[in-house]
């Protein structure tokens, strides 16, 4: 190491050649001392030797010296000094990239370990994984300032779904009031509170009889609707309700009974019918079996909870009329309705 005046004068050859190995040994060692050499002018570069094992490279700018780098020799690295070109990534703390940041598999630290590390595998291809090495657990992820929220989006949208810690989340927002839900799976929808109370429909027949004949158990004709939220009620045919979905339902049904003869009318009925069989049945009597008077009109009503398979069970409501010898029998004001219980 060296530095020299970078004048050669005229003399002898033996004394020229040393002043011109002089000048090249400062060269070749980049002014290498302990300080600025004397021939320094401006734009002049140095390396400062105070520090043996980590000099530092100097500019000197015709008045000062302007520190940019140090060389550690144990370590074979450098350290910019100047903060337009800081390595420093820890304590730099507006760091500037002008193009994308390639990590290749390695890690961001902070010179003695590793903080964070982007990894990609053969069975986990364009995935990354993001992990502290110190810890082996993710990191936090947090922000700070006016604007605290940590925004996830996919751009483009397409036809992605937003996957954390294995729940698909849904790719369209839900209405007012709504709850985002699972299926077990790891799937989430947007569902209503407590469910919806559907499938359900009320149909009647107003106003209309329907004749009837004494003892005998006769259908329910129902060719109107009050509402039917998933035309599952059939108005026109079969006057029966199934539902294509699976679950428990709150079926009810009412009439009006009546006969021509006064005081004819013993007792009135009401069943439902799952699939062709009986599966509740309510009775209302004027007097016990056996006595010879009766009444004239009586307005039946029953409920009942009743299990559907949502593909091929049905409902459909019966009646059924006692008199004891009017001929002239009949209802009017059938209702008929149901609707799915919330799970």
């Amino acid at each position: 190491m060296a530095q020299g005046d970078y004048l050669i004068q005229n003399q002898s050859f033996p004394s020229f050649r040393s002043d011109l190995n002089s000048t090249l040994e400062a060269i070749n060692t980049s002014n290498s001392g302990t300080s600025r050499p004397s021939s320094a002018v401006a734009g002049t570069i140095w390396l400062d030797t105070t520090n043996a094992t980590t000099p530092t490279l100097k500019l000197y700018d015709g008045t000062d010296d302007i520190s940019l780098a140090t060389f550690d020799y144990s370590a074979n690295t450098v350290n910019w000094l100047d903060s337009t070109v800081s390595a420093d990534l820890v304590n730099d703390l507006s760091p500037q990239l002008g193009g994308m940041l390639d990590v290749n598999g390695n890690a961001i630290g902070n010179g003695t370990e590793e903080l964070i590390k982007f990894s990609e595998t053969a069975s986990a291809v364009n995935e990354v994984t993001v992990t502290n090495s110190a810890t082996g657990n993710a990191p936090e992820i947090s922000a700070t300032g006016n604007d605290t929220n940590i925004d996830f989006k996919l751009t483009p949208k397409g036809t992605g779904k937003l996957i954390l810690d294995g729940l698909n989340f849904p790719t369209a927002d839900g209405t007012t009031g709504q709850f985002l839900k699972t299926d077990g799976s790891g799937n989430l929808s947007f569902d209503d509170a407590g469910g919806a109370n559907t499938p359900a429909f009320q149909a009647y027949k107003d106003g209309a009889s329907q004749s009837l004949s004494d003892d005998v158990w006769t259908k329910m004709t129902l060719p109107s609707e009050t509402y039917d939220t998933d035309s599952a009620f059939d108005s026109s045919t079969n006057y029966r309700f199934t539902p294509q979905t699976a679950g428990k339902y709150f079926f009810y049904a009412k009439t009006s009974m009546q006969v021509s003869t006064y005081n004819d009318l013993r007792n009135g009925h009401i069943k439902f019918y799952k699939n062709g069989s009986a599966v509740d049945i309510t009775e209302v009597s004027f007097t016990p079996y056996g006595d010879t008077t009766g009444g004239t009109g009586l307005s039946p009503f029953t409920s009942a909870v009743i299990d559907m398979n949502g593909s091929t069970d049905y409902v459909e409501a019966y009646i059924k009329i006692n008199g004891l010898n009017s001929t002239n029998q009949s209802t009017e004001y059938n209702l008929f309705g149901g609707y799915k219980l919330t799970d």
